[in-house]
């Protein structure tokens, strides 16, 4: 699930979020023991943690109100998208300084405000299409086993049962945490692409989104302003050759809207 966590830290600065924090996600986890390498897991598990580890998150981190104009944002460009390709999708903003978004087995899709400051509306849509992508082609069920595995709490329940054990609270915190640290391969990563860009063709969204999306984020490696880079990258990598694989898709369908030089905002993008 490495790319279901954009994770960045920007400025609080740049933010424009009063009281804004970072995400919590408890402590880092421990090793797992080795032995649940023979662990059985299911869609069904794959579903069911992740729904536990979002709960968690949604109840240690500052959730958007309805009436937030982030949360108002997010309605008015994903609202009708709430039932996408067979998906029963749910979505919030939470209200921190870390960049991010990332959708999970469950359906739960969580766009960071830092994000949205900095994105475009056709931007943010191809990034959640890119994150939706992942969970339609069940990406996340091999991730939520690394991370389940990865978690501190799988040493005394690998010993005893191959099958996937209830966590506490507190280690729904490592769970989330491990996360962060799960990645998917390269041709999950290109298909994940791959259905971002067919998800803002089929609705009519401008394509040249994903590109500028991508050119962002190559920028953002280079922003000296900008720290905690090296999960992004190990999660998005070569950027500026994504940007350009969707400039030619979009050339080859005619799509293409030459939208000039990409820049990062200087002051948040209005919600």
């Amino acid at each position: 699930m490495k790319n279901l966590f954009l994770t960045l830290c920007l400025a609080a600065s740049v933010t424009g979020v009063a009281n804004a924090q970072r995400i919590n996600l408890g402590k880092a986890a421990g090793a797992a023991s080795k032995s649940v390498s023979a662990l059985t897991f299911s869609n069904e598990d794959a579903v069911r943690l992740s729904k536990e580890a979002v709960e968690w998150m949604d109840q240690n981190n500052t959730i958007a109100a309805a009436d937030d104009p982030y949360a108002v944002r997010l309605e008015r460009l994903f609202g009708t998208h709430k039932s996408q390709d067979g998906l029963a999708l749910n979505y919030k903003v939470y209200l921190v300084t870390d960049i991010n978004a990332f959708a999970c087995a469950d359906g739960s899709v969580r766009v960071f405000s830092s994000l949205m400051d900095l994105m475009t509306d056709e931007e943010l849509l191809s990034i959640i299409g890119h994150e939706i992508g992942h969970v339609k082609n069940e990406d996340t069920k091999d991730a939520m086993k690394s991370a389940y595995m990865r978690a501190a709490a799988m040493d005394a329940a690998s010993s005893t049962s191959n099958t996937v054990q209830a966590l506490s609270e507190s280690q729904l915190g490592e769970l989330a945490n491990a996360m962060l640290d799960a990645s998917h391969s390269r041709k999950q990563e290109s298909d994940a692409d791959e259905y971002a860009y067919n998800f803002m063709k089929q609705h009519g969204y401008n394509v040249v989104g994903a590109y500028s999306a991508f050119k962002k984020l190559a920028l953002l490696a280079g922003n000296s302003s900008v720290s905690g880079f090296e999960k992004m990258l190990s999660s998005h990598p070569d950027s500026e050759k994504r940007a350009e694989a969707v400039k030619a898709k979009a050339q080859q369908d005619g799509l293409w809207q030459d939208p000039g030089t990409v820049e990062l905002p200087s002051t948040p993008l209005p919600q």
